[in-house]
């Protein structure tokens, strides 16, 4: 349930990522959604919340625009021209930090904590970083070290997003912080009962760590229709991997390009659910519609193959009340309820039998669940109260030790971020 705590209205300045823009009708974008919606949670609570990104973003609380546009994808060439303008979004963050009205700095990288450090450092305001990647992707391990001494006052708090993700971080960094993402609730449909029969679900970047052959396996198996969804990053070992799915899919349809409307499952959805191809590939879809194929799924499959830190896939299909059959591997355990919001496996017999009961999953445990433990206030919550402590932590004799104007002359250090 939602922390019923009493905190101090705060000023938190939000650098974002550049992959994509922070709105929130992104195809492939899981950092800039979770941007997206930390801002939307803080400015219903009254919080400001000051997010600095790309002009073509669209966020709830103030837009602090750094750059006009995004990269616009995840995997890309680093080029100069991606350098500069990544330069230039984080020095124009630090110039918005900078103006002395900062309680807090909230990053999503590494890397960029590392252009912004030494000056966050002389004006005493704390970072606080989410930690998205796995430790062992991490590559800035003395730096983690020089934040987060203990021995110290940190700067740097660091929030990992499961507590799996936190012991695989434990002899990283200091942190004791855990803060699971959220997700706007009431924007996902609820399924009424079970939609027996229908179809299995499988959405995610199209990688052999997602697992879609195993879902094909599946659905194989067990003579179920399959629908998979989700992009196919520029990675060479991720294109091998689809063009070797491409012999057991029927059927390659891009349905990203429909609007979502009150006719969306008759006029899109249904002829390709009536149709007899078997295995469906419906390309990169927005949240508008990954909710409809959500909703009106049996099941949502989950068979990774690595140990993931969390897992939107999870949350936003228990939301629309449609269980998850998931290897349980990684955060996944802490996130679904076995037997009440689906079913943990630990092998593929396993989750080939789990088939036969899923039906048995009540939708409304699913979305109760989710509201509960993984709802945008919560997470809100969760981070105001990490934001309360880093403030109180560095108070310098009841007040901020401000930047004067001095600093605003200063150049800034060479630093590059990696995108």
């Amino acid at each position: 349930m939602p922390i019923k705590t009493k905190l101090e209205k705060l000023t938190v300045l939000q650098v974002s990522t550049l992959n994509q823009p922070i709105r929130p009708d992104l195809g492939y974008g899981p950092i800039e959604t979770v941007i997206y919606n930390i801002d939307k949670g803080l400015h219903s609570l009254g919080h400001r919340s000051i997010v600095a990104c790309s002009g073509d973003s669209r966020v709830s609380g103030e837009h602090y625009v750094t750059v006009a546009h995004s990269i616009g994808e995840y995997c890309s060439d680093d080029t100069p021209k991606q350098r500069k303008t990544t330069n230039m979004h984080l020095s124009r963050a630090l110039c918005r930090a900078r103006m002395g009205d900062i309680d807090v700095i909230h990053m999503h990288d590494a890397d960029a904590v590392e252009f912004m450090y030494d000056v966050a450092f002389s004006m005493h305001v704390p970072i606080v970083m989410t930690l998205h990647v796995p430790a062992k992707e991490s590559s800035l391990e003395g730096a983690y070290q020089r934040w987060c001494n203990p021995l110290s006052s940190p700067l740097v708090y660091c929030a990992s997003i499961s507590e799996y993700q936190k012991r695989q971080y434990n002899n990283l960094v200091n942190t004791a912080h855990v803060v699971y993402h959220g997700i706007e609730v009431e924007k996902y449909p609820l399924k009424e009962e079970p939609d027996k029969g229908s179809y299995l679900f499988t959405i995610g970047r199209i990688t052999r760590d997602k697992g879609q052959d195993k879902a094909i396996e599946l659905a194989k198996k067990t003579g179920s229709k399959l629908i998979i969804a989700g992009c196919v990053q520029n990675k060479i070992a991720d294109r091998e991997f689809f063009a070797g799915l491409k012999n057991s899919i029927d059927l390659l349809v891009e349905v990203g390009k429909y609007s979502v409307d009150n006719d969306y499952y008759d006029r899109v959805m249904k002829p390709l659910l009536d149709c007899d191809k078997q295995i469906i590939y419906i390309g990169e879809i927005s949240s508008e519609h990954n909710r409809q194929w959500y909703r009106h799924a049996r099941a949502t499959l989950f068979p990774i193959q690595w140990d993931e830190p969390f897992g939107l896939v999870l949350i936003e299909s228990m939301a629309c009340g449609t269980p998850v059959i998931a290897f349980n591997k990684g955060a996944v355990p802490e996130i679904m309820v076995d037997g009440k919001t689906g079913f943990l496996v630990d092998c593929m017999n396993d989750m080939i039998g789990a088939v036969d009961h899923i039906d048995s999953i009540d939708p409304r445990e699913c979305r109760r669940h989710v509201q509960n433990n993984f709802s945008i206030t919560n997470m809100a919550y969760k981070y105001s109260a990490l934001y309360q402590q880093t403030v109180n932590d560095h108070k310098i004799s009841g007040s901020y030790s401000r930047v004067s104007t001095s600093y605003l002359s200063k150049p800034l250090h060479d630093a590059r971020i990696a995108i």
